[in-house]
């Protein structure tokens, strides 16, 4: 049902509706800030990418085909744009403290959980983009995996394969670090 409003106000805005262009960037400007911020764990950066993507969306809003998922599209955009972004670093950029206090926790239960999130964050900073962009898109955004692999035009197999992969650097990454 979701897919039938984007592709409607796609289609508003085509026809001159600058309100509906509104409401898509209002949809989905959180979850491709957050996708860019999973991607590049910067915040100005990811607070620049959703602005770079909303402005090349409304550019090539005439190229959306709606018969795929609007989000799929939208989301390509700002894992390409992370990835540019990535390449032309040549490194990773410095990492986000996303610490979120647990509710009901003591002190040492959130020391512990906060260590245990920083070692994961950072472990899927060090990933390569190509296993990075699947963990993203899997556990952060929570995506199936025929989405995934719309959105980064892969084969669904491929897309299984690189989480397999990811997940094993991770676990290797974490056990090399003594988290459990």
């Amino acid at each position: 049902m979701s897919d039938n409003v984007d592709a409607a106000r796609v289609r508003d805005c085509l026809a001159g509706d600058p309100r509906a262009f509104e409401a898509l960037v209002a949809r989905y400007e959180r979850p491709v800030y957050n996708v860019a911020l999973r991607m590049l764990r910067n915040p100005e950066d990811a607070r620049d990418i959703a602005q770079s993507v909303f402005m090349k969306a409304w550019l090539s809003l005439s190229s959306y085909d709606p018969k795929y998922k609007f989000y799929s599209w939208i989301y390509r955009m700002a894992i390409n744009e992370s990835l540019n972004i990535l390449r032309s670093r040549g490194r990773d950029g410095e990492p986000v403290d996303e610490r979120i206090p647990m509710e009901g926790a003591g002190p040492a239960d959130e020391l512990v959980a906060g260590q245990t999130r920083e070692a994961v964050l950072a472990a899927v900073g060090r990933l390569r983009p190509e296993h990075r962009s699947v963990i993203v898109l899997r556990y952060f955004v929570d995506l199936p995996y025929e989405d995934i692999a719309q959105v980064l035009e892969l084969d669904p197999k491929t897309v299984k394969s690189r989480l397999y992969t990811a997940r094993q650097v991770l676990k290797d990454q974490l056990t090399g670090r003594g988290v459990a």
